[in-house]
């Protein structure tokens, strides 16, 4: 209830500063752009509602940063090294990565560009990974993933320069420069070709690599097996069944690793 308060609140600032007539403004020849319709709005208040604003949005950029950072070493530490390496390297390593980080971001014409452009990634990246979570795409392999994620981006450059005519520009929509309130269908059509597009490559990476392992089989006269359900997997259904048809109702315990707990045994494939 809170956060839809807040989100409320916040998302009604355009409203009210058109309404106040703020937004576009008095001055038809210089009139005040839409994207900052808050600060307009912020310009009429008192200094102390400036300040709490300001106290508020330098909170969430720490909140938010700190996030990013405790992400990248539990990804690093769990995922890369397998809890293997000493946390302090990883936090080290993390520290390092910050340093362009910052600089990247000091010089970055807008803060709003850089979160459009990590939520055009995960628009490319998130929809065909989400898809090897489930245990129904067990034949779904890093390899589509990868090609899936890195296609939906340039499926977005090649939706760019087939809109605006040109390869520059089409290279000028990933990093979204305009932002979303540029003219035209551009933002809205690189959000759309974006995880589109990765879904489609990442097909088309699932047939190439199946085409290949099946060729490959043939020549070495081996059985195809590139679509067999895992081992794990197969027995997991068969715990199950077993379960089900006793009337037991007990559950298989987890697969989990006794040297590093909370690690599965079975790890993905990416061919």
């Amino acid at each position: 209830m809170v956060i839809v308060m807040v989100v409320t609140l916040v998302g009604s600032t355009g409203f009210i500063a058109v309404w106040a007539g703020l937004v576009p403004g008095p001055d038809p020849e210089n009139p005040v752009d839409g994207a900052v319709a808050f600060f307009a709005l912020l310009e009429q208040l008192p200094s102390w509602v400036v300040g709490v604003v300001l106290v508020m949005s330098v909170t969430l950029s720490t909140a938010a940063f700190d996030s990013f950072q405790s992400a990248m070493v539990s990804t690093a530490s769990n995922d890369f090294f397998r809890n293997k390496l000493n946390i302090w390297f990883i936090r080290a390593g993390v520290a390092l990565v910050t340093i362009p980080v910052v600089a990247v971001a000091i010089r970055a014409p807008s803060i709003l560009q850089i979160y459009l452009i990590s939520d055009l990634l995960s628009a490319a990246v998130i929809p065909v990974l989400v898809i090897g979570l489930s245990e129904r795409f067990y034949w779904w392999r890093g390899f589509e993933v990868v090609v899936g994620g890195l296609g939906g981006i340039f499926t977005v450059f090649l939706f760019g320069t087939v809109y605006y005519g040109n390869a520059y520009d089409g290279g000028r929509l990933i990093l979204l420069e305009q932002g979303l309130f540029q003219e035209g269908w551009g933002a809205f059509g690189a959000f759309v070709a974006a995880p589109v597009g990765g879904i489609l490559w990442a097909i088309a990476a699932l047939g190439l690599r199946l085409g290949i392992q099946y060729a490959q089989a043939k020549l070495k006269g081996h059985r195809f097996d590139a679509l067999d359900r895992p081992v794990a997997l197969a027995e997991e259904e068969d715990r199950d069944s077993v379960a089900s048809n006793t009337g037991t109702g007990t559950e298989p315990p987890p697969e989990y690793s006794q040297i590093a707990p909370g690690l599965g045994k079975e790890t993905g494939k990416f061919f």
